[in-house]
């Protein structure tokens, strides 16, 4: 009789363990997005800047392409990975900018916890994609300007479409990493406020009820992989190419070679210098408001920069 009492008081105690468990790590069905200033002058200004770089950002993408495929002379492996480029960027500013855009004016910033993960998986797709891509594009500088007459045969179209694939496969193989590890993350009831402008891993990760520490381990070393790969590779062919192009003996050619290769340079390095302070550090380290400076440039500004 003592022990059939002394296991029913341990069942009722087990019993209100688990609900308490639940009512304090109630299921989050939606996020709040904090965004930039809630001063509606500071926002006006954010929204007709945003507006601005969206519009400039599709404009002159689409432009490159429409031209590329109009002009038979541009239809080369340079203009092809431009091309490619434009196409991706357009898919990369519009996974995050036309949210922010409706964010702004709104009062409340809400986004559902599957839209949220939604928005992380395609960001996540075009951004290492793009990291790919530029790496690709700086190879084909340097098969172009140091093994010119090799150029045709080693750049083939066929050899320029699985570049170009095997990017698109990287980014898909990376974003879903990421993705099935932010599924197991736990939200607890109050933890719902994003501080970011859009969905990423590191402010996730900052809000969980869970310990994140998987998750930026996994983060630190995919993308770091990935950084390191494309920026290494980036590097080596710039370099090579510099020391070809100070063995040039015409100031013409040198002036050509550096024209291709500038601007593609430039982007690189906004691109990577601001994504790399985004990821290079432990989500409790990070400064939320330079997170989305850093964020802006990478999301909004490099893409509308490209073309």
């Amino acid at each position: 009789m003592l022990v059939l009492c002394l296991s029913t008081s341990l069942l009722s105690s087990c019993n209100c363990i688990v609900m308490m468990a639940k009512g304090n790590h109630s299921l989050i069905t939606e996020f709040v997005l904090l965004g930039f200033s809630e001063k509606r002058d500071v926002q006006a200004v954010l929204f007709m800047v945003f507006l601005l770089i969206y519009v400039v950002t599709l404009l002159g993408n689409a432009g490159m392409i429409t031209l590329i495929r109009l002009d038979s002379r541009l239809h080369t492996p340079m203009y092809f990975f431009l091309s490619s480029l434009s196409f991706l960027d357009i898919c990369y500013s519009s996974s995050i900018t036309p949210r922010v855009l409706s964010d702004i004016p709104a009062s409340e910033k809400v986004i559902s916890h599957s839209a949220c993960l939604a928005q992380f998986y395609f960001y996540a797709v075009f951004a290492t994609t793009e990291c790919y891509l530029l790496a690709a594009m700086a190879y084909d500088r340097y098969v172009a300007i140091c093994s010119p007459l090799l150029y045709v045969f080693s750049m083939s179209s066929r050899v320029c479409a699985l570049l170009v694939a095997g990017s698109y496969l990287v980014g898909v193989v990376n974003a879903t990493i990421h993705t099935g590890f932010a599924l197991q993350l736990s939200f607890c009831g109050s933890s719902h406020l994003i501080n970011h402008f859009y969905c990423d891993g590191p402010p996730l990760y900052a809000i969980s009820c869970t310990d994140p520490i998987i998750n930026e381990i996994v983060m630190f070393l995919v993308v770091g992989f990935n950084m390191l790969i494309t920026s290494v590779t980036i590097l080596i062919s710039y370099i090579y190419i510099l020391l070809t192009v100070l063995r040039m003996h015409t100031a013409a050619g040198k002036r050509k070679a550096f024209s291709t290769c500038a601007s593609h340079l430039a982007a690189v390095t906004l691109f990577y210098v601001s994504a790399a302070s985004m990821y290079s550090q432990p989500s409790s380290r990070h400064s939320q408001d330079l997170d989305k400076v850093a964020s802006v440039f990478y999301t909004m500004v490099t893409p509308m920069l490209n073309p």
